[in-house]
C-alpha cells in the first residue's frame, strides 16, 4: 500500500504515555489514520508527555512499537511535548504582555464547587504562594462559542458560564494540556483532528485560545469512545488490557468493526496491510456520526 501524503490535510494522533495502547486508543488511531490517508493527507504522531508524575516508564516507546506493529505508519518525526517548554512559555509571555492571563491560587475544594471558573482571583489577586495562570474569557454577556463537529454536529458553549477562565499553567508549574495542544497544533499546521468524545467539552477552550492567538483552528471530529460493561471509558484507570502485537490483525479487525465499517468475516486473520487497505476503501465519517460510545462487547 503506497500513499503519497499532501499538505492540504494534516492530522495527528496524540497519546499520553501514561500506559500502553488499548482497544479504545487503537480505535482513535485507526480512524484518524484512515481519515488522513483517505484525504491524501499527513498523519503525525505527538507524544503528550507533559505530566511526569502520571507517566509510565517505557510507555512512549511501547506506544510507538504498537503503532508500527499494526501498520500505522506516521509522517515525519515524533513530536514530544516535553521538548517544547520554551514554546509554551513564549506563548504565556505573549498572553501576559497582552494582559490576557492572570494568577490564581484557588484551592481544589473551591474549584470543585464551580461549573466554570468565576473570576475570583481576577478580582482578588493572590498576594503570595504558588499560583496557576488562567486565560481570560469575556467578563460580561453570554456570548456563545460554537463549532461544527465533523461527527457530532453543531456544538456550542457559553464562554463565561461554561468555558470559563481555564488554566494554562498549573500551580505546580507544569504547562496545562489546553495550552500545549493549541501551541503544538499551530506549530505543526494541524488542519484536522479526530479524537475521542471524552475531549469534546475541551474543544471550545482550545478554540478560544486559537482565537486569542489569531491562528486558524483545525476542524474537529469527535469519535465514540469504547466503554467497558460498567459504561466506563477504556483507560489505564479502568484496567484496560494493553494491545498485544501478536494479535495485531485481530485488533485491527475489531477496530474496523467498532467503527461500523462491517468488515467481512473472511478478513479475519488477514495481515495488517490488507485490513488497512480495505479500511481505506470503506472508511466514511458517517459510519460513526453522532455516536458517543461503543460497548467493548459489541463485537462478535
Amino acid at each position: 500500500m503506497t500513499i503519497t501524503p499532501g499538505a492540504d490535510y494534516i492530522g495527528r494522533f496524540a497519546p499520553s504515555p501514561t500506559g500502553e495502547l488499548h482497544q479504545g486508543s487503537l480505535l482513535t488511531a485507526v480512524a484518524s489514520w484512515l481519515d488522513a490517508r483517505q484525504h491524501h493527507g499527513q498523519w503525525l504522531v505527538r507524544m503528550e508527555d507533559l505530566d511526569p508524575p502520571r507517566e509510565q516508564p517505557g510507555a512512549a516507546e511501547a506506544i510507538l512499537r504498537a503503532l508500527e506493529a499494526h501498520g500505522l505508519e506516521w509522517d515525519g518525526e515524533v513530536m514530544y511535548q516535553s521538548e517544547h517548554h520554551d514554546a509554551y512559555q513564549a506563548c504565556l509571555d505573549e498572553l501576559a504582555r497582552r494582559e490576557l492571563i492572570y494568577p490564581c491560587n484557588c484551592n481544589r475544594q473551591r474549584l470543585q464547587s464551580l461549573t466554570a471558573y468565576d473570576g475570583h482571583c481576577l478580582q482578588h489577586p493572590p498576594a503570595s504562594g504558588p499560583v496557576a495562570l488562567r486565560v481570560k474569557t469575556p467578563a460580561s454577556g453570554e456570548d456563545e462559542l460554537c463549532f461544527d463537529d465533523l461527527l457530532q454536529g453543531r456544538q456550542c458553549q457559553q464562554l463565561r458560564s461554561e468555558v470559563g477562565d481555564f488554566v494554562l499553567r498549573r500551580k505546580d508549574g507544569l504547562y496545562a494540556y489546553q495550552l500545549a495542544v493549541v501551541v503544538d497544533d499551530i506549530a505543526q499546521g494541524i488542519t484536522h483532528v479526530l479524537r475521542g468524545c471524552d475531549l469534546l467539552d475541551s474543544t471550545p477552550r482550545q478554540l478560544w485560545l486559537f482565537r486569542l492567538l489569531q491562528a486558524p483552528a483545525p476542524q474537529f471530529g469527535h469519535l465514540p469512545v469504547v466503554v467497558n460493561p460498567e459504561g466506563q471509558k477504556l483507560s489505564k484507570q479502568t484496567f484496560a488490557a494493553p494491545l498485544q502485537a501478536v494479535q495485531a490483525s485481530h485488533n485491527l479487525w475489531l477496530a474496523l468493526h467498532r467503527l461500523q465499517l462491517q468488515p467481512p468475516p473472511e478478513l479475519r486473520g488477514a495481515d495488517c496491510q490488507t485490513l488497512l487497505a480495505w479500511g481505506l476503501n470503506h472508511w466514511h465519517r458517517g459510519a460513526v456520526a453522532a455516536l458517543r460510545s461503543l460497548p467493548e462487547s459489541s463485537v462478535p
